[in-house]
């Protein structure tokens, strides 16, 4: 016993000798809520398939990301065409079609199929970037409050249902190249119109820490200045169109809001809270700028390492590759491929 007692003694001294002299601290970089993210993505690749109706007639869809979307899905390896082995149905039609049109082909859909009965939409999805709007038909009500609509991000307030609903991340087609050497320089960069408060903008460009553009910049100073920042400012509802390229380059986004913001690209996949700073819009610039001081302090170095690993989620391509936008989206998808069955609507 006296021999457990010393040997004891001695490793727990040595094990103090060497925490005092060079302390191991621990980083959680990883970009994902779950730490099975790549596992179940996977078996998502290997499993998923989607039986999408034929539209009532041709159309083309009006932004470049719902169009990518679509084609690319159209070509992709999860499209069957046996319908009783799809985990998901999808329903395209165009973005101009009345709600009244829109309520006669789902009727359809529920009079000539099986499909949507069986779970009153709730397995089906459809792309709507503005967002479906509100509608008596039953068919439509169905719809919007059971199918997972996939919208454009910012979303249009009002027409998007959190944990339901999803959003495509703005299209980036060609990101820039990333510096070989980083040198910060800024606290914040304000890229032009990406904050548009006046009263913000006046207070900002009084301070060196701060980048603020007043003109659009060429896209070499653009890539510059993502670098050479620590934040980069998003006010919600201007222009988002970077947060991936801000990602990439390790400018931490600190979005600048006067509600929660629950349609954030790929919240089911990936930790915002650890790769973003989230402001409330009557916040003054002190406070601003001591929440961004503190924030880089005491996790900085950890959200941009973060935000960089998730920013591959964030890219486009004309022929998807893993864990790009495309199949990010169809992996959102498929985690919701479970989704509860609403009431029947009356």
């Amino acid at each position: 016993m006296a021999c457990f007692s010393v040997l004891f003694c001695l490793l727990f001294s040595l094990f103090f000798i060497i925490a005092q002299s060079k302390p191991v601290i621990l980083l959680d970089t990883s970009p994902y809520l779950s730490p099975t993210t790549i596992l179940n993505y996977q078996k998502m690749v290997q499993n998923f398939k989607v039986f999408i109706y034929k539209p009532n007639k041709p159309f083309n869809y009006t932004t470049q990301a719902e169009s990518l979307f679509y084609a690319t899905l159209q070509n992709s390896h999860f499209v069957t065409q046996n319908a009783e082995e799809a985990n998901l149905f999808f329903v395209p039609f165009s973005p101009d079609l009345s709600l009244r049109s829109l309520g006669r082909f789902i009727g359809n859909l529920r009079t000539d199929l099986p499909y949507w009965n069986r779970a009153l939409g709730a397995d089906h999805f459809f792309l709507s970037c503005d967002g479906l709007g509100h509608d008596s038909n039953r068919n439509v009500v169905e719809l919007k409050k059971n199918s997972v609509q996939i919208s454009c991000f910012p979303a249009a307030g009002g027409y998007f249902i959190p944990h339901k609903d999803l959003t495509l991340p703005p299209i980036v087609y060609n990101p820039h190249a990333l510096p070989e050497n980083r040198t910060v320089r800024f606290l914040g960069y304000v890229r032009h119109k990406a904050v548009t408060s006046p009263s913000l903008i006046d207070e900002l460009v009084n301070y060196r820490e701060f980048c603020v553009e007043t003109e659009p910049s060429d896209e070499t100073t653009f890539a510059e200045r993502l670098s050479s920042s620590k934040f980069c400012l998003f006010e919600y509802g201007n222009d988002v169109s970077w947060i991936g390229e801000a990602l990439r380059f390790g400018c931490v986004p600190a979005v600048i809001a006067d509600r929660p913001v629950n349609d954030l690209p790929f919240v089911d996949v990936l930790r915002w809270q650890e790769m973003a700073v989230f402001l409330r819009s009557e916040r003054g610039l002190g406070d601003l700028k001591h929440v961004l001081d503190n924030t880089w302090r005491d996790r900085g170095e950890r959200m941009r390492r973060s935000g960089a690993a998730g920013s591959k989620h964030f890219v486009w391509n004309e022929k998807p590759e893993p864990l790009d936008s495309f199949n990010t989206v169809m992996f959102q998808l498929w985690l919701r491929r479970h989704t509860v069955r609403y009431a029947r609507a009356e």
